[in-house]
C-alpha cells in the first residue's frame, strides 16, 4: 500500500470530528492474529516524527480503531504521523505479552520509516489509555529489547519511545503498591489477576512479588527515562476507601507518584488535572488532551 504519497489525513482541520481513514489498514507486524495496527502519515516530504497509540481496555478488550479522531487530526495537522495498534489481550497471553507486542510494533515502525513509510526513527512517541499508556511508560523506561545482532533487521531497532503522552494510565501494576496509595478495590482489579495469573490469595508470595515488580513502569524509571506527559481525565477525588475499583485505577494519585519519582531524577514529567480545565464540559476533555500532548510532542521532536 502506498503510504507516501498520500499523506491526506493531514489536510483535515485539526477541529474535525471525523477520523481520517488510515493511509494503511491492518498491517500485520507480528505472527498472532491481533498484530496488526493501523497508519497515518503527516503530509510532509521529509521523514515525518511518529506517534504509536497502545488502546486501554485493562489489557483484557480494546481495540486500534478507539484511537480518538482528535487525536489522529491534532497530530496529523501538527506534521505528527500516527499508528494504532493491536496486541495480545490476557485472555490470550500473560504479560509480558503486551508489552513485547508494542515494543515489535515499535521496532517494525522504525523499520519501515527507514524502508519506504518516511519516518523519522529517532523522534519516535508512545502513547495510550489506561492499560495502552501503562504499556508505553513500561517501554519507555525498560531497557532497549532490541537485538543488534540478530539477523532479523526489525529486531535490531529500538524499542524505546523517544517520550510518552498518556492519559488516564497507571504508572504501577503491583496489587500491593497500589493498595498503599490508592485505598477501596482498586488494588484488586481483575485486570491484574488476569495479567499476571495470580489470585488475590497469592500475591504476597515470591512469585507474585516477582512479575508485580516486573509489570510495574515505575520500577524502571533511571536518569534516562524518556520525558512524559501525563493527562488525568477523571476528577481528583479524595483518597478514601469510598472510590470505586473504576476510579481507583484511573486515579491521578498514578500520575503524581511517578512525577515525584522522575521529578528527584531530573526527568521531564508534565502532569495535569481534569481540574485544570475548569468548567470545561466533558466533551471537551478529548480535544484538550489531544492539543495539549500534542504541544508536548511538537515540543519533544524539536518542532517548536
Amino acid at each position: 500500500m502506498d503510504v507516501d504519497a498520500t499523506g491526506r489525513q493531514a489536510k483535515q482541520k485539526e477541529q474535525s470530528m471525523e477520523k481520517p481513514v488510515p493511509d494503511a489498514r491492518n498491517v500485520p507486524y507480528g505472527p498472532h492474529p491481533r498484530n496488526v495496527l493501523d497508519f497515518w502519515r503527516a503530509d510532509s516530504e521529509p521523514p515525518t516524527p511518529l506517534w504509536v497509540w497502545i488502546h486501554g481496555g485493562g489489557f483484557m478488550g480494546g481495540d486500534k480503531s478507539g484511537v480518538s479522531p482528535e487525536l489522529v487530526n491534532a497530530a496529523l495537522a501538527a506534521g505528527i504521523s500516527m499508528a494504532s495498534i493491536n496486541y495480545r489481550l490476557s485472555q490470550q497471553a500473560p504479560f509480558p505479552a503486551p508489552m513485547h507486542d508494542a515494543a515489535r510494533a515499535i521496532q517494525f515502525l522504525r523499520f519501515r520509516g527507514r524502508t519506504g513509510w518516511k519516518l523519522d526513527p529517532s523522534r519516535v512517541a508512545a502513547g495510550g489509555g489506561s492499560a495502552g499508556g501503562g504499556i508505553s511508560l513500561w517501554l519507555g523506561f525498560h531497557e532497549d529489547l532490541a537485538e543488534p545482532s540478530s539477523d532479523d533487521p526489525i529486531a535490531r531497532e529500538s524499542t524505546r519511545p523517544d517520550c510518552m503522552a498518556c492519559t488516564a494510565t497507571q504508572s504501577s501494576y503491583d496489587p500491593n503498591f497500589i493498595r498503599s496509595i490508592i485505598p477501596g478495590p482498586a488494588g484488586g482489579h481483575e485486570a491484574m489477576q488476569l495479567l499476571f495469573r495470580v489470585r488475590p490469595e497469592d500475591n504476597d508470595t515470591p512469585r507474585a512479588r516477582e512479575v508485580f515488580a516486573a509489570g510495574s513502569p515505575i520500577n524502571y524509571v533511571t536518569a534516562q527515562a524518556a520525558p512524559v506527559f501525563l493527562f488525568y481525565p477523571m476528577p481528583n477525588l479524595p483518597l478514601t476507601p469510598a472510590l470505586s475499583a473504576n476510579e481507583g485505577i484511573h486515579h491521578p494519585r498514578f500520575g503524581e507518584v511517578l512525577k515525584e519519582k522522575l521529578d528527584s531524577l531530573g526527568v521531564e514529567c508534565v502532569l495535569r488535572y481534569r481540574e485544570d480545565c475548569g468548567d470545561c464540559p466533558d466533551e471537551e476533555i478529548p480535544r484538550l488532551f489531544a492539543r495539549e500532548a500534542v504541544q508536548f510532542l511538537r515540543r519533544q521532536f524539536g518542532m517548536t
